[in-house]
C-alpha cells in the first residue's frame, strides 16, 4: 500500500526478509503515478534510502516530473542497517581494517532477493535498463557493484563516496595510495565496458582531512583519481562522466538533496 503519494510519485513501502544478510531490510519504491506497465521504466537502486526519506525524494521527483525534466524513472531506496560498514564495502576485497566482510552477501542480496521481489511484485519481466546510487560508503558499494557486474547495469551514480576505502593503513611505511585504494585498483585492473556512465558529487566541505598535503582534500582527490582512472581506461570526461563539485558542499543528507536533481537530469533528462 502507498504510504505517500504527490501529483506525480506513489512512494510505497516494503519489508523483504533476506537470507543472505541474515535480516529484514525496509525498501522504499518510488513509482511514476501513471504507469501500469513497469517493463518501459529505468530503474534505479540506491543505497542508505532512509536518507532519500529525510531529504523528502519523492518532492524531488515530483518538481522533475511536473517540469517534464525527466523521463519516467523506478527509484527503490534500500534501507542500510546498524553493519553498514561490512555490508557496504568492496565485495570480495576487505578494507585494512577487515570491514567490508558482507559485501559479497549484499550483492547477492541484490540478485537473488531483491530484484527477483521487484519482478515479481511489479510484474516486471526486464526493465529498460538498470543503475546504481548511493551516498557515502554507499555510494562506493554502489560502485562496485556496477563495476563488478556491468552486463546489469548502465550508471553508477556516487555522492560523496568513499574512495578513499584501502586495504593499507595510511600511516604503514609502503602505503601507496595508487596501489591501495581499492577502487582505483579495480578499475586499473577492469575490462573498459563502453556503455557503462558514472556520475560523481564532491563538496568543497565534504572533509578537512589532506593526507598528502597537496591542499586537496581526500574526498575530492580521491574522486579526481578515480576518474583519472575511468579516463585512462577508455571513458570520456565529457561524455560518459559528470563530476560535480558543490561549493560549500558537505558530507550530509541535504548537500546530496541539492546534487540529485543534477544526476536525475543528466542521467534521465528529456
Amino acid at each position: 500500500m502507498p504510504v505517500k503519494k504527490t501529483n506525480c510519485i506513489i512512494l510505497e513501502a516494503h519489508l523483504l526478509t533476506s537470507k543472505h544478510l541474515n535480516r529484514d531490510v525496509k525498501v522504499d519504491c518510488y513509482l511514476p503515478a501513471d504507469t501500469r506497465d513497469f517493463s518501459f521504466l529505468s530503474l534505479l537502486l540506491i543505497n542508505d534510502g532512509q536518507d532519500l526519506r529525510t531529504m523528502h525524494f519523492e518532492d524531488i521527483l515530483d518538481d522533475l516530473c511536473n517540469n517534464n525534466a525527466i523521463q519516467p524513472l523506478f527509484c527503490v531506496g534500500i534501507h542500510c542497517s546498524a553493519d553498514r560498514k561490512n555490508e557496504y564495502g568492496t565485495a570480495g576485497i576487505l578494507d585494512y581494517k577487515g570491514r567490508g566482510a558482507k559485501a559479497s552477501l549484499y550483492s547477492r542480496f541484490i540478485f537473488e532477493e531483491l530484484l527477483p521481489f521487484l519482478r515479481k511484485h511489479y510484474r516486471v519481466t526486464a526493465f529498460k535498463d538498470k543503475s546504481f546510487a548511493g551516498f557515502s560508503l554507499g555510494g562506493l558499494s554502489a560502485l562496485d557493484i556496477v563495476w563488478n557486474n556491468a552486463e546489469e547495469f548502465s550508471m553508477a551514480a556516487v555522492f560523496s563516496g568513499s574512495m578513499w576505502w584501502r586495504d593499507k593503513d595510511q600511516d604503514d611505511e609502503d602505503f601507496d595510495e595508487d596501489i591501495n585504494r581499492i577502487m582505483h585498483r579495480q578499475v586499473r585492473e577492469g575490462k573498459y565496458q563502453p556503455w557503462l556512465k558514472f556520475f560523481f558529487e564532491v563538496g568543497t566541505m565534504d572533509e578537512t582531512a589532506d593526507r598528502n598535503n597537496n591542499g586537496i582534500i581526500d574526498s575530492i582527490d580521491d574522486t579526481l583519481g578515480l576518474i583519472q582512472e575511468l579516463s585512462k581506461k577508455g571513458y570520456d570526461k565529457d561524455k560518459d562522466i559528470y563530476y560535480l563539485e558543490l561549493k560549500d558542499g558537505k558530507h550530509d543528507v541535504p548537500t546530496w538533496a541539492r546534487a540529485f536533481p543534477q544526476c536525475l537530469t543528466w542521467g534521465w533528462g528529456k
